[in-house]
């Protein structure tokens, strides 16, 4: 792939999937602003469906919206509260080990730095990005597996992990992409660019792509 071509790239994604759903850290960032709610989301979000995700943050933060509210809770309550997410008895006990910790060493202030929150039980750079990105608007490069394939996918990066192409991007990745490329990449990665039978021929910038290990491609029509 080109050096020009992620200009390119960005701004055809940006059109095209302007009216994408966005994903449910970037919906609570939108409408709190609080970079609580989006730790807390980010947590729950963890193998666990957009949908399932925002309903029980909403539930949740219904009930405790800081962290001393948030650690009257009985670990059984909260077990009961963000119910069905995916493994949420760990993420039960990790939202309450971090809010502890916020009360008793940040004054119940959410870190803005990716070191400080990688400190926080749950907390990983996926997660730490997206605090950092999307509940204060610093820099950062948040990489799912979404921006991981489709990175790899392109021949922008070569990489073997996600926080391996994060550690690229930041070299590569000129800096005015770094909080967009999530939001860009995880709506055409959920639609189109799938990790097993990707709409090559429905994809808006299929002819910047080097296709890399795209074995099978959805046929136009079907695989939907």
């Amino acid at each position: 792939m080109e050096e020009d071509h992620i200009y390119q790239i960005i701004g055809i994604l940006r059109k095209k999937v302007a009216n994408s759903k966005s994903p449910v850290t970037t919906l609570i960032a939108e409408t709190s602003k609080d970079p609580f709610k989006v730790l807390i989301s980010c947590i729950l979000s963890a193998r666990t469906q957009d949908g399932t995700t925002i309903q029980a943050s909403r539930r949740l933060f219904g009930i405790a919206d800081t962290p001393e509210k948030m650690l009257k809770l009985k670990e059984w309550e909260l077990e009961q509260i963000i119910y069905p997410v995916g493994f949420y008895r760990n993420k039960a006990k990790n939202i309450l080990s971090t809010c502890k910790k916020l009360v008793e060493e940040y004054n119940s202030h959410v870190p803005d730095e990716i070191d400080e929150l990688l400190k926080l039980p749950g907390v990983g750079r996926k997660t730490a990005n997206l605090v950092v990105t999307k509940g204060y608007g610093k820099l950062g490069i948040c990489v799912d597996t979404h921006v991981h394939r489709i990175c790899n996918r392109l021949g922008y990066v070569n990489t073997k992990n996600p926080q391996a192409t994060e550690f690229a991007l930041r070299v590569k990745l000129p800096k005015e992409f770094w909080i967009e490329i999530n939001d860009l990449l995880v709506s055409l990665g959920q639609i189109i660019c799938r990790p097993v039978s990707p709409k090559c021929t429905e994809c808006p910038i299929e002819k910047l792509c080097d296709k890399i290990i795209v074995t099978t491609q959805a046929q136009s029509g079907k695989g939907t």
